[in-house]
């Protein structure tokens, strides 16, 4: 039983990265990488936001310390792995979720999990460029090829710059987002759900963002709802500036929401 608790704890490890802990704080934020990314950028976050907040960041198969597992094809999977990774960090504490772009459909759908399996439900998920789910409109259409999704996500800014000139980590970053694009396009969301949640939602996008439906996301859940609009391109939140308003709002937002409970 030992060996197999140790084991569950290097897989959630795996699942579930934070480089900074806070065991003390009042909140876990959990944070969900745009298509094709990885969990370090987020991460990252825990080391100079308020001393509130622990930062939690979702690391999916087929990237960084999971580079040897496939990549993943059935969400209804990916959905189950993570909120089995997350239980003991989130039961019994306040917790939030934040996603940006095709990150905010997974922690749409583990949020909606996570309630209708396990009675368990965000103090507030913050989702960011990407319209909800019923929307149908992800950033990239799933009919694409490998060739086309790396000249859509030059002219929308989504390869990291880095890679732009290093044509090999260029093309494992497009297969990424195509796994992941074909692993989202797949599901079918119902927004009339009974499973609906009830906590509050914000939105942030970028000024020059590809089109979102920011007001279908009220649809999602019975609580309220606010968005926000930030200087530049569908990677807008890279920019050091909003950044900082994102971490700030999101700190402020769940600190009110303890003395409003």
């Amino acid at each position: 039983m030992e060996r197999r608790d140790k084991a569950e704890t290097i897989r959630n490890e795996k699942v579930v990265n934070c480089l900074y802990q806070n065991c003390n704080a009042l909140f876990r934020l959990v944070c969900f990488p745009w298509g094709g990314g990885g969990s370090n950028y987020f991460a990252k976050w825990g080391q100079d936001i308020s001393n509130s907040v622990e930062v939690h960041a979702i690391q999916l198969a087929g990237r960084e310390s999971r580079l040897e597992e496939p990549l993943a094809s059935d969400m209804h999977q990916v959905v189950d792995e993570i909120a089995c990774a997350l239980l003991p960090i989130i039961q019994g504490e306040n917790f939030a979720f934040f996603g940006h772009s095709m990150g905010s459909h997974t922690a749409f759908y583990t949020a909606l999990h996570l309630k209708e399996k396990y009675n368990l439900e965000q103090v507030h998920l913050f989702v960011s460029s990407i319209s909800p789910p019923h929307a149908q409109a992800l950033p990239l259409k799933d009919d694409l090829c490998e060739e086309e999704i790396a000249f859509e996500l030059k002219k929308m800014g989504g390869l990291p710059e880095n890679f732009v000139d290093d044509e090999e980590l260029s093309q494992e970053f497009v297969t990424r987002v195509s796994a992941d694009l074909h692993l989202l396009s797949d599901v079918i969301c119902d927004p009339s759900s009974k499973t609906r949640l009830s906590c509050d939602v914000t939105c942030f996008y970028g000024s020059e963002d590809i089109p979102v439906d920011v007001e279908a996301w009220k649809d999602v859940t019975s609580g309220s709802f606010d968005s926000f609009v930030l200087p530049g391109p569908h990677f807008y939140l890279l920019e050091p500036s909003n950044t900082s308003f994102i971490k700030n709002y999101i700190t402020k937002t769940l600190e009110i929401s303890v003395l409003a409970s």
